[in-house]
């Protein structure tokens, strides 16, 4: 019998995410980002959910090239552009748009020999300083691509710091207009946490947005709202049955370290997941785990291979108890991955692409697109 944690991708909720992202897009288009293999979700898991999106965006030439052959025909754009000159051969076999964000980029597509003209995005470095030119850049740079027959059309695109965040985007959303000005191209400047809390401006949600985060059901601005605020729904699920359990003494300690010691007599449940499975070790005792559907609790530290959790208000739980780490248990209840990736001090985002190898994952055929 194989080891007992699966993890589960649900169809429905990708569909029903997509679908409160164009809620809140208007009428600009989307661009479901599946970078980093749909966010540890997987491209070939997600792929008939997310076919309503506008486009897909990612970064791997790899990633791209699996979309092609699943069969999509339409716009998929490399976030961070191409790494080397012999990229550009694959994006225009593959018909791929590529973000430009420096000087460089510009001197490869300059040397590119194609017959297809490439649509590229030209990206701003409006204060988050990672990728981008700076603002007194922009417009030579933007000149020069213009100037290319290897350039079709020029879009326009920032990425912000703190959409998530008190600071919000205004400096950097007027540091994007100033630089762009009256030039033409379509703009793309929203991610999840802008599109959900900034969007209803459609200067904001302006021409592309790109989805992430909120399309797999995480809010990106946790804890205020939820993702049930957003109308976000789990796309992964990650559930574990217990494999043994013991009962506790006042002054008894589990697990290494002893770093958990029993106040009271109680019982627990040791669960076939650990870090080794991408459960952060970090997490603390207190993590919310639902036990048989009821809320519980991790206690003491997480092994390579298990993990323990408190049985005081699951009586009846015993060996082959179903455990979910998050997303929705099988009883119906759900425990958000946000709340488990906050408990843990890290975010949404790190608990999907953390995801091991050798979890094995399956596809909710119950909802799966037939």
């Amino acid at each position: 019998m194989p080891r007992p944690i699966l993890a589960t991708i649900h169809p429905a909720a990708l569909r029903n995410n997509l679908q409160a992202v164009r809620k809140h897009a208007g009428d600009a288009r989307v661009w479901a980002v599946v970078k980093a293999n749909a966010y540890g979700h997987g491209i070939e898991r997600v792929f008939g959910a997310m076919q309503a999106a506008d486009g897909f965006a990612l970064l791997d030439l790899a990633e791209a090239q699996r979309l092609r052959s699943l069969g999509w025909r339409g716009p998929i754009l490399l976030l961070e552009g191409v790494f080397d000159a012999r990229d550009l051969e694959l994006c225009s076999r593959l018909g791929l748009w590529h973000t430009v964000h420096c000087e460089a980029q510009i001197d490869m597509l300059a040397a590119h020999k194609t017959h297809e003209p490439h649509r590229v995005f030209l990206k701003l470095n409006s204060g988050m300083n990672r990728l981008g030119l700076r603002p007194a850049q922009f417009r030579a740079a933007w000149a020069r691509l213009d100037a290319l027959p290897q350039v079709d059309e020029i879009s326009l695109v920032t990425h912000f710091s703190d959409a998530d965040g008190a600071r919000g985007i205004a400096e950097q959303f007027a540091a994007f207009n100033a630089a762009c000005g009256d030039l033409p191209g379509e703009r793309s400047v929203c991610n999840s946490a802008a599109l959900l809390r900034f969007g209803s401006d459609a200067r904001v949600a302006s021409d592309w947005v790109r989805a992430g985060i909120a399309l797999y059901g995480s809010a990106p601005d946790f804890p205020a709202p939820s993702s049930a605020a957003w109308g976000l729904e789990p796309a992964m699920s990650l559930r574990a049955r217990i494999i043994g359990t013991q009962t506790l003494q006042v002054g008894d300690c589990v697990g290494y370290g002893s770093t958990f010691v029993a106040e009271r007599p109680m019982r627990i449940g040791v669960v076939a997941c650990g870090y080794a499975d991408g459960y952060p070790r970090h997490a603390p005792t207190g993590t919310p785990v639902l036990v048989d559907g009821v809320r519980s609790r991790l206690v003491g530290r997480i092994s390579m291979d298990m993990l323990t959790v408190d049985l005081s208000d699951t009586p009846s739980a015993g060996l082959g108890s179903e455990v979910t780490l998050w997303g929705c248990s099988t009883k119906g209840a759900r425990l958000p991955i946000d709340e488990v990736a906050s408990s843990a001090q890290t975010v949404g985002y790190e608990l999907m692409c953390a995801l091991a190898a050798r979890v094995p994952v399956v596809v909710d055929t119950e909802a799966a697109d037939t």
